[in-house]
């Protein structure tokens, strides 16, 4: 549960955050859902742009864990089915921010060519490659979390999924272009705040990243074991 609602509390109070702090980004006449409304005939049918808001924290928290869950199951598997269990013997934490830290230089390639953050920044495209890295710490952290808690990768996949369904919410509310590199979406800095702030608290919890699952050391192997 906490895989499946989570995501979607955290990306919604970096959202907050982020125009509580730069108010003059946000549009509160909601004027990119209300062209999205009118150009495919919504309007006339009686649905207003906060409805379609509802529709889509809706969809994006309950539903959209089970839709993406297809797609993000390939990497989960890679990235906290395998490596971090990996990783482990080196500990925990350190296990856990590096396999987020390579998770984050996996991507830079995509990165270099606009994925995410697009080219029309200062510092780009090598200043989004770094906030790629921060953003996979956080978020590896939380999914690291529920693997381990949860003995299995199927919580990060959910997780996961949940993530990519409600990332984008913070953009129907945006005016003007602010830096994607601050916000509002959670692949900016003060976007991630909700995703920073659980990560803190599950690292510097005494049993935060302990696995439920405990594996016995295996058996020496006799020259008489029968194959």
């Amino acid at each position: 549960m906490a895989a499946w609602v989570l995501p979607g509390v955290l990306s919604i109070l970096g959202a907050a955050q982020f125009f509580a702090l730069f108010p003059q980004y946000f549009d509160s006449n909601l004027t990119t859902v209300k062209q999205i409304l009118d150009s495919a005939g919504w309007t006339e049918r009686g649905l207003t742009p906060w409805m379609l808001i509802g529709i889509q924290v809706v969809q994006g928290i309950l539903i959209s864990p089970l839709i993406n869950g297809f797609f993000t199951f390939g990497e989960e598997f890679g990235w906290r089915g395998y490596l971090l269990q990996k990783l482990m013997p080196l500990g925990s934490r350190k296990a856990v921010l590096l396999s987020g830290i390579i998770w984050g230089v996996w991507h830079w390639p995509v990165i270099a060519m606009g994925h995410n953050y697009g080219l029309n920044y200062p510092g780009a495209p090598w200043l989004g490659m770094l906030m790629m890295v921060w953003f996979t710490i956080v978020i590896g952290v939380f999914l690291s979390w529920v693997t381990l808690r949860g003995g299995s990768v199927w919580p990060a996949v959910i997780g996961h999924a949940a993530i990519n369904g409600i990332a984008g919410l913070g953009s129907l509310f945006v005016k003007s272009t602010p830096n994607p590199l601050i916000g509002p979406l959670p692949v900016g800095i003060i976007g991630s705040i909700g995703f920073a702030l659980a990560a803190g608290w599950i690292l510097a919890s005494r049993n935060g990243l302990k696995s439920v699952v405990e594996i016995p050391p295996a058996e020496p192997v006799s020259s008489e074991t029968v194959l």
